[in-house]
C-alpha cells in the first residue's frame, strides 16, 4: 500500500468525475437502506450481531465470482497487498460495524452516528498531516455546513443520552469509516476495486465470525416474518436484500467512487447515507422525517457541493 487516498490524480481525471459522483451516490443510498431493513428483523428477535454477520457473509459470497474475474488469476496482487486487504476487512468492514453496534448498545443512535460520521473531517486531517494537502477555505466551509446538516438530520437538538463508553466505541467506528475511505481511494496498489471489495468482505466476515465465536458478538435469530409498512415478507427476504443491496453493491461502488473522486470528496458524499436512511425509514417503517430533518438534508447536500468545489481548487 504505497499511497493512500491518491486524491490529486483522481481529481485531474475529469472524465471520471461524473461517474464517480454517480457511484458514490449509489453507494451512500444503498448503505442508507440497511438500517430500515434491519429494523424489521430486530423487532422479531434478531440481534444486531446476527444481522451484520449474515449481511457481510452474503455480500462476500455474492462478490466472490466478480472478485475472481477481476483478478484473472493474478494472485500475486493479493499477496502483494495482503496488508491492505487485512486492514480493509478488519477496520473498514468488521471494525466499523462491530464498534458502531457496540456504541448503540450504550448510547442513543443519533449521537453514535454523528461521532462515526466525523470520518470526513478525519480524512481531511489525515491528508493535511500526512500528504500536506491543506484544506481550502471552501472545503472547511462545506465541512461545517455538512456537519450542521447532520446535527439536524439526526435530531440532536432535542437532547441525547451520552455515555463515555459508547463515545469510545463510536470513535472506533469513526476510525473504521476513515480507513474505508482512505484505503478505497488508493490507486497505486494495482488491486482492482472488485477484488478489494470481495477479499475485504471475506476478511470482514471471518473477523465477525470470530467475534461471534468468542462471545463478543451476540447471535440471536428468528424465522418469524419481518414487518414493514409495505408488507411482511419472510425473514430471508430482508436478510438477502441486506447482503446484496446494502453491502455487496455499496462496498463495490464505494471503492470505485473513491478512486475516481479521492477520499476527501467521497467521504463527504457518503454523508448522503444519513439522508437516505431517513427517507427509507419513512417508506419502510413509517418514521416520518420532520421539517428540521429535511432542512438538514439540504445542508448536507450543500456542504458536499462546497467540498467538491474546494477540492477543484486543489486540483
Amino acid at each position: 500500500m504505497t499511497q493512500l487516498a491518491n486524491d490529486r490524480p483522481a481529481l485531474s481525471a475529469a472524465p471520471g468525475l461524473g461517474s464517480g459522483l454517480a457511484l458514490a451516490i449509489v453507494s451512500a443510498t444503498t448503505f442508507g437502506l440497511s438500517g430500515p431493513l434491519a429494523t424489521g428483523l430486530l423487532t422479531t428477535g434478531w440481534s444486531p450481531g446476527a444481522i451484520v454477520l449474515g449481511r457481510i457473509a452474503i455480500a462476500a459470497l455474492a462478490l466472490a465470482p466478480f472478485a475472481l474475474r477481476a483478478l484473472r488469476g493474478r494472485w500475486h496482487l493479493l499477496r502483494r497487498q495482503v496488508t491492505q486487504v487485512l486492514l480493509y476487512g478488519i477496520l473498514a468492514v468488521a471494525g466499523a460495524q462491530f464498534c458502531y453496534f457496540s456504541a448503540v448498545a450504550m448510547m442513543d443512535v443519533a449521537p453514535a452516528l454523528l461521532i462515526e460520521y466525523t470520518a470526513p473531517a478525519a480524512v481531511v486531517a489525515w491528508l493535511w498531516l500526512r500528504r500536506g494537502q491543506r484544506p481550502r477555505p471552501l472545503t472547511v466551509l462545506g465541512a461545517v455546513v455538512a456537519a450542521a446538516g447532520l446535527v439536524l438530520v439526526l435530531d440532536l437538538v432535542s437532547g441525547a443520552d451520552l455515555a463515555w463508553s459508547g463515545v469510545a466505541w463510536a470513535l472506533g467506528a469513526m476510525i473504521g469509516a476513515t480507513a474505508y475511505f482512505l484505503i478505497s481511494a488508493d490507486t497505486d496498489s494495482g488491486l482492482p476495486p472488485m477484488a478489494l471489495a470481495g477479499s475485504g468482505l471475506f476478511v470482514g466476515a471471518l473477523s465477525l465470525a470470530l467475534l461471534a465465536a468468542v462471545g463478543l458478538l451476540p447471535m440471536h435469530a428468528s424465522t418469524a416474518a419481518a414487518h414493514y409498512a409495505l408488507g411482511s415478507p419472510a425473514w430471508w427476504v430482508p436478510l438477502l436484500l441486506l447482503g446484496l443491496v446494502t453491502a455487496a453493491v455499496p462496498y463495490a461502488t464505494g471503492i470505485a467512487a473513491s478512486r475516481r473522486l479521492g477520499s476527501r470528496v467521497a467521504s463527504f458524499v457518503a454523508l448522503l447515507e444519513v439522508v437516505a436512511a431517513v427517507l427509507f425509514a419513512w417508506l419502510l417503517v413509517s418514521q416520518l422525517p420532520g421539517v428540521m430533518q429535511l432542512a438538514g438534508g439540504l445542508l448536507i447536500i450543500g456542504g458536499v457541493v462546497a467540498v467538491r468545489l474546494g477540492d477543484r481548487e486543489i486540483a
